[in-house]
């Protein structure tokens, strides 16, 4: 049966897809659900990746960038188009379907956005099952598929083709951003739907748009489980050594403590590299990456950035469980403590 992302269904994603997003920005989340309710027509088709031809040409759209940079440098409005066009150009295929890297706020709108304006299927899931600073960072990669070749298309009318070895997609992906403005569309993991069928992680889009329904739990937007860690207020924000870190991230790494406010009123440290990666209760470890770790504010119930959390917030933070692929030992190397450069040894879930 044919299910559509109407106007009615874009405000419940849309609001499901802010509940755990860090980085998102609100002029840049109010314009991308404009250009979304501006493009989106009578509906996007939204596909489990299993009901579409196995041979149909999937490919990621997703926001490269600062959302802040897209909140002032405004879309000409064609970008998606442009990037998976200049995609479809380098390979001699069309696409049949679009996918999301993850479902953080603009990253969930924008391929819809692409896919109302192709004319295409969204495909009922994402690349993380949470978020990861790094475009390489993906279920994708885990299951054994490139992010290039992948096309960029930027604001001004930029168009940037890469081809690179995986790991350095994001080396050269950064610099190439802000030489356009800060951000851009890109279309990347070109892949038939058989293999997004294997990688994928599945369902996200439907379960946020549960997640976004009026009086629905937070905790209705983690597909494999949420739990609080603590509740209390921010004491001190500071800077911190990354415990050795030498990964290049597009944040530099801090420390933020808090004090439990109830129970055994501990002494919480998140220490932060881009994103809250551990956190540390009394000193000893009691969440980490490949974990989400995510502080919600007390008083808008909006997901506090690392960079703008200051001393007196009151705070409550929570846990979200990472999908069961991102617990293996090649999902440890890409998503674990390691991957962001502090030298803490894991071991994998059991099977």
């Amino acid at each position: 049966m044919t299910r559509l992302i109407g106007p009615d269904e874009l405000r419940r994603f849309s609001a499901g897809s802010r509940l755990f997003a860090t980085g998102a920005g609100e002029s840049s989340y109010s314009l991308t659900f404009a250009w979304a309710e501006s493009v989106l027509g009578d509906g996007v088709e939204l596909a489990a990746a299993g009901e579409l031809d196995p041979g149909t040409l999937c490919m990621v759209v997703s926001l490269a960038g600062s959302t802040t940079a897209l909140g002032e440098q405004l879309p000409a409005g064609d970008e998606p188009v442009r990037a998976v066009r200049a995609l479809e150009r380098r390979l001699g295929e069309r696409a049949g379907a679009v996918v999301a890297l993850n479902l953080a706020a603009e990253n969930a709108l924008i391929p819809l956005v692409a896919a109302a304006a192709l004319g295409v299927p969204l495909v009922d899931g994402d690349g993380t099952g949470r978020v990861f600073p790094l475009v390489e960072q993906t279920t994708y990669t885990l299951g054994g598929l490139s992010a290039t070749p992948l096309a960029l298309a930027g604001a001004s009318g930029e168009l940037v083709l890469l081809e690179t070895a995986g790991g350095r997609v994001e080396e050269l992906l950064r610099p190439v951003v802000l030489a356009v403005g800060g951000w851009a569309v890109a279309a990347c993991y070109p892949m038939a739907a058989r293999d997004l069928a294997r990688v994928l992680v599945p369902g996200t889009v439907s379960l946020l748009l549960a997640a976004g329904a009026p009086g629905a739990p937070r905790s209705a937007a983690a597909p494999y489980g949420v739990r609080t860690l603590c509740a209390g207020r921010i004491l001190a924000v500071e800077g911190s050594t990354g415990h050795g870190a030498d990964v290049a991230m597009p944040s530099l790494p801090s420390s933020i403590v808090v004090q439990e406010s109830a129970g055994l009123r501990r002494l919480v440290r998140l220490e932060a590299h881009n994103e809250i990666v551990l956190a540390l209760a009394d000193g000893a470890p009691v969440a980490m990456a490949p974990d989400q770790i995510c502080m919600i504010a007390s008083a808008d119930g909006l997901v506090v950035d690392v960079d703008k959390a200051a001393p007196g917030m009151e705070v409550e933070v929570m846990v979200v469980k990472a999908a069961p692929v991102w617990h293996t030992g090649r999902g440890l190397a890409l998503g674990g403590l390691r991957a962001f450069g502090i030298p803490f040894e894991q071991r994998a879930a059991s099977p």
